[in-house]
């Protein structure tokens, strides 16, 4: 059954608020402007979601005028170009992400996010309010690719669809709507003030009577365009929050802005006074100056965020039988690739030859690996399992989908304890309290002068501004991580930097984190190993990203390795690999069943066997990285240390000689014995998991904070909040003392807000600046947190070396 909303009949349309007849389209005693308005509410109220009109006060979309013309969208049944606007698709279902312009107001976000109730084809849809882009996923079964986008064009929301500018990089935007009001604002603030400069003068009293009544006239006429066209998003945005029973910070600068237009009126036409039309024109002006400001850079922060260059994800591209590693943004169409055991694929690519297993649960959820062969079309974002295989890119890597995957709700952490809440806890109480002050001085003002009691009262509502409280948070953070990847630490987002400054537990992974391969020393005990062997093992530790086989690939030198039968990595075992029907083992003494005598264990034993057989072991001896024990000895002072390492025990003598007593060491460590070490450690501590990601997924996803070291940043994982480059990895002390800074800076301020907003208000009650002046300084404020919190940041990161002078 249809639900009746309202049985008060209105001229504006029910669904997007542009005037219409009376005698327009009905439906429910509800009147609707055009046939598409009516058709979206229609859609809305058969699948029992008029709750849509309950969020935001007219929140959809015009569709007067929208394109009606039949299977428009019929362009899209072509494959090949569906597969260009596709991210992700199977057999089942098929992933995309379009960018929708009308996306405005928190019903917009409600309506896409509830996609799935108005067709059970659509199963996830989530809205990135910032961007104005949503990611749907679908099932083909149910719904086809211009099914989709016919039902977003249906209820208002229709994509932007530019299929030659896909892989493009869009530039950053001004809101043109916001620029037109500023415009707007501006011109008749100007000529305000022109027709007011004998008031400022004094010499209003030498001017005839009627010139005064003239200009006061047109200043009227000048703030009708202000008040009624350039403060409209304010209205909105104060109505839209008392609708939903909260109270914004807009809501105060409504009432100020209709308290001065309306005192203003009342003196120009009842006592021929010259009123604050003047003051309410450069106050909306100011208003809309700072929200530009503030809107340009938000944007820029969070472009720079998704975009940037430095992002680091490397690929092993193959030139002429040679492998070279280049940054993800040097990858061409065309170039062959190869991924490793446990690598994501950074493009879309076909496979060259062989068999993959590509697990997707990173676009999708599922865990069970999908077989592809030879020809395939094998997605970005997928990841190899078992034997390295070898990939023809097909489309331009991106940056920007890659980081979405890194950001997957799926792999977010408690949030608990962060400074965000607290700003708008703080915010909340803030605006009740504006009010209540608002209130008080005008009542007190109103017995001994009205015209100051309503001064009063406007200037306290507009000067009070906790924008720069809510500011500081995000710009010291934005700030900060932008300083961390200028410095080769990659953050997944901001949140990661108020985890890391709570942090007083820190547990390294041990090979490839403490150790580098490049000063480990390696020799080989055992059967004298042939030409035909030595090509066996190259092949099969060329497929393997884990430091030891790395070291051993190292030593065999530059050979072309012959075609393996198949070869698998087992986690905390070693690999397995086949040729021509026999099976070679390389790893642990455990996995290969080697028996032999270990001579001078103290270091890291690889094993070989042929079908169970052993053949000998190479005896590699950790080499620490350079600066291991100066960042063990800064960190002891003020951190709990703990290593944890899947190799024996041999090893400790060493590494206590090198690094201290005061680590716990823990040998011996399967991946899920590192898991469930994190997961008891932190019972009692905030934990910092620095491992190589490899063997250490699940540890780095357990610790409230994971960073994934690499001397290639090729091995990229959702598990890490962190990717670091090996050769920072002496600046972990500095990278931990900063994000502890940065907290500070945020606390620092918010004191000078607080201070700034009492100052303000207690010039403000006491009627001593006028609106235009509070105007003035609300922009301002916000200004001046962020150049505070920059300013804080950038100097404390030139005194850690993280800036250089000219940076800073």
């Amino acid at each position: 059954m249809t639900p009746k909303l309202s049985s008060v009949k209105s001229v504006s349309c029910f669904h997007c608020g542009e005037e219409c007849k009376e005698s327009s389209l009905l439906m429910d005693d509800r009147n609707f402007c055009c046939q598409g308005c009516k058709l979206v509410y229609q859609v809305l109220s058969d699948n029992d979601m008029c709750a849509y009109y309950d969020i935001a006060a007219y929140p959809g979309e015009s569709q007067k005028g929208s394109k009606s013309v039949p299977n428009r969208f019929d362009y899209l049944k072509d494959e090949l170009t569906a597969s260009s606007l596709l991210d992700f698709q199977n057999d089942r279902e098929g992933h995309l992400t379009f960018h929708v312009p009308s996306i405005h107001c928190a019903s917009c976000i409600w309506l896409l996010e509830n996609l799935f109730q108005i067709h059970s084809g659509v199963f996830f849809s989530r809205v990135d309010f910032i961007k104005k882009k949503v990611q749907i996923k679908y099932l083909k079964e149910k719904i086809e690719l211009h099914e989709v986008v016919s039902l977003l064009a249906a209820i208002g929301y229709e994509p932007q669809l530019n299929l030659s500018n896909l892989s493009e990089k869009k530039s950053v935007g001004l809101d043109k709507r916001l620029i037109q009001r500023l415009a707007v604002a501006g011109f008749c603030f100007g000529n305000m003030m022109m027709f007011s400069i004998p008031e400022y003068l004094s010499e209003a009293e030498l001017m005839d009577v009627s010139f005064r009544g003239l200009f006061s006239y047109l200043n009227v006429i000048l703030a009708i365009p202000v008040v009624g066209y350039s403060a409209n998003d304010y209205y909105k945005s104060a109505w839209n929050s008392i609708r939903q029973r909260r109270i914004n910070m807009d809501v105060p600068i409504v009432l100020g802005i209709i308290a001065l237009f309306l005192y203003s009126l009342w003196e120009i036409f009842m006592f021929q006074r010259s009123g604050y039309m003047d003051s309410l024109g450069g106050l909306l002006f100011f208003l809309l100056l700072g929200k530009l400001y503030q809107t340009k850079t938000f944007s820029t922060l969070e472009f720079d965020r998704d975009y940037k260059a430095y992002f680091p994800i490397a690929v092993t591209r193959i030139v002429s039988q040679q492998e070279e590693v280049i940054p993800l943004s040097k990858l061409q169409i065309e170039d062959e690739i190869l991924v490793r055991d446990e690598e994501l694929i950074p493009a879309d690519c076909i496979l060259v030859n062989g068999q993959a297993n590509i697990d997707y649960s990173f676009v999708t959820g599922e865990e069970i690996p999908v077989i592809k062969y030879t020809g395939d079309l094998i997605y970005a974002g997928g990841r190899q399992k078992g034997e390295g295989i070898s990939l023809k890119v097909q489309k331009s890597p991106s940056q920007g989908y890659l980081t979405d995957l890194w950001n997957n709700e799926a792999f977010e952490k408690s949030k608990e304890q962060l400074m965000e809440p607290l700003a708008t806890k703080v915010s909340s109480v803030f605006t009740w309290a504006v009010l209540l002050i608002a209130v008080s001085g005008f009542a007190y003002w109103s017995f001994i002068d009205f015209s100051t009691a309503v001064k009063v009262f406007a200037s306290v509502l507009i000067v009070a501004c906790p924008c720069a409280l809510a500011m500081s948070t995000p710009f010291t953070l934005g700030n900060t991580l932008r300083i961390f990847g200028k410095s080769k630490l990659y953050l997944k987002n901001a949140n990661v930097i108020e985890r890391l400054a709570l942090v007083d537990c820190v547990v390294f992974d041990k090979t490839g984190t403490l150790t580098d391969i490049t000063n480990a020393k390696i020799r080989y005990v055992g059967e004298l190993l042939s030409e035909e062997s030595k090509n066996i093992l190259k092949a099969m530790v060329a497929r393997s990203t884990h430091p030891l086989s790395a070291r051993i690939n190292q030593w065999l030198g530059n050979r072309s390795g012959f075609s393996l039968d198949s070869c698998e990595e087992v986690k905390g075992g070693g690999l397995l690999g086949i040729y021509k029907g026999q099976e070679f083992r390389l790893g642990s003494m455990d996995f290969t069943g080697f028996t032999e005598k270990i001579e001078n264990p103290n270091g890291n034993v690889v094993c070989l066997s042929v079908e169970g057989v052993g053949l000998g072991y190479f005896h590699i001896e950790s080499g620490l990285r350079e600066s291991a024990s100066d960042v063990v000895q800064k960190l002891s002072a003020d951190f709990k240390l703990h290593v944890l390492s899947g190799d024996f025990a041999h090893e400790e003598t060493f590494l206590k000689e090198k690094l201290g007593d005061g680590i716990a060491f823990n040998f011996k460590q399967s991946p899920s014995d590192k898991l469930a070490y994190l997961k008891k450690l932190n019972q009692s501590c905030n934990t910092l998991m620095i491992g190589d990601g490899l063997n250490d997924a699940g540890a780095l996803q357990e610790s409230q904070v994971g960073i994934a070291i690499s001397d290639r940043v090729s091995h990229f994982s959702p598990a890490s909040d962190a990717i670091m480059d090996s050769e920072v990895f002496g600046r972990i002390p500095e990278f931990l003392s900063f994000a502890k800074s940065s907290r500070y800076i945020i606390k620092a301020s918010f004191v000078l807000s607080v201070l700034y907003n009492l100052v303000g208000l207690g010039l403000a009650v006491q009627g001593l600046l006028s609106p235009v002046i509070c105007a003035i300084l609300m922009p301002l404020s916000s200004i001046s947190v962020v150049v505070f919190t920059t300013f804080a940041t950038n100097y404390l990161a030139w005194r850690k070396g993280f800036l250089t002078p000219k940076l800073f």
